[in-house]
């Protein structure tokens, strides 16, 4: 199965066969919302919105163990996040998509951006946070799109490879001078969604890549117009649709039967003795143990 993080401005997928909303309880709690669930040129999608459809969750209440819990339950191999960020620089435009390889962590969530604890420890590798091949994939897919975009008219937005994404708390944006410490970091979007993600979906051993679609140049660029909600919500639309077609053409081509390193990022990340793994907790995380039990 094949799993799609909506962020701001995608609440549906569409051009799903055999469509229906479920809902999926864990033993985290509640994930943002009912998963829908169908068909897409013959590979099963289970698509989350993740902050819920008419967007009621905030970026830090966002319960990111439920969400990955639930894909893993249902099934996904793979897992490709849409989501909106502002630039830190000048070469990434409003409506370029970035495809980030590396991350910084601006949040206080760490106990929540793991599923181990309670008796099982567990130190998974996080040196290159993204899964490169479905990365390659998907980057290689969305040029395509937008260049067919650009061949109706007006200048296309461009895809860029790799990049630093800066993972703040928010909900309030950034201060100028965050925004610009940043800059001098080498960091090249920032959004507040993400990190949590990637972190969980590397312990339930999930492919995980994310399309981060521009909205704004954050606060530092002087000149150009001070990131606002209203703003933002312009440019979604635009950026919903082009995700949406990207999507319809990356899912058919994620190889069903190929894994990668991906796929066995715990085999020996547990420190903890499988003798001493509180039954407790083994069955709390059973979908993420269950190649190992």
């Amino acid at each position: 199965m094949i799993g799609v993080i909506g962020g701001s401005g995608l609440y549906e997928m569409e051009g799903l066969e055999n469509k229906r909303w479920q809902k999926v309880s864990t033993p985290f709690g509640d994930p943002s919302d009912e998963f829908l669930l169908g068909c897409l040129a013959g590979r099963d999608v289970a698509f989350l919105p993740r902050h819920a459809r008419g967007h009621r969750i905030l970026p830090s209440e966002l319960n990111h163990r439920a969400n990955i819990w639930a894909f893993k339950s249902l099934g996904a191999t793979h897992l490709l996040s849409v989501s909106a960020v502002g630039s830190l620089q000048e070469k990434y435009r409003p409506l370029d998509i970035v495809l980030p390889d590396q991350f910084i962590d601006r949040t206080k969530q760490s106990l929540a951006h793991t599923f181990f604890g309670n008796g099982i420890v567990a130190h998974a590798g996080f040196s290159d946070p993204i899964c490169k091949e479905l990365q390659q994939l998907v980057g290689g897919e969305a040029a395509k799109v937008l260049a067919a975009a650009g061949s109706k008219g007006g200048a296309a937005p461009r895809v860029h490879m790799n990049g630093v994404y800066v993972n703040m708390e928010g909900p309030a944006f950034s201060t100028r001078a965050e925004s610009n410490l940043y800059r001098q970091w080498g960091a090249d979007v920032i959004g507040m969604t993400n990190l949590g993600e990637a972190k969980l979906a590397r312990e339930a051993e999930i492919a995980y890549a994310s399309m981060s679609m521009i909205t704004d140049y954050d606060c530092w660029k002087t000149g150009e117009e001070v990131v606002a909600l209203e703003m933002i919500i312009k440019r979604l639309t635009q950026n919903a649709a082009n995700a949406k077609a990207i999507l319809k053409q990356v899912i058919p081509l994620i190889p069903a039967d190929k894994k990668c390193s991906c796929h066995g990022a715990i085999q020996f990340a547990i420190a903890t003795d499988k003798k001493l793994w509180p039954p407790a907790t083994v069955e709390k995380l059973r979908p993420i143990l269950a190649r190992l039990l």
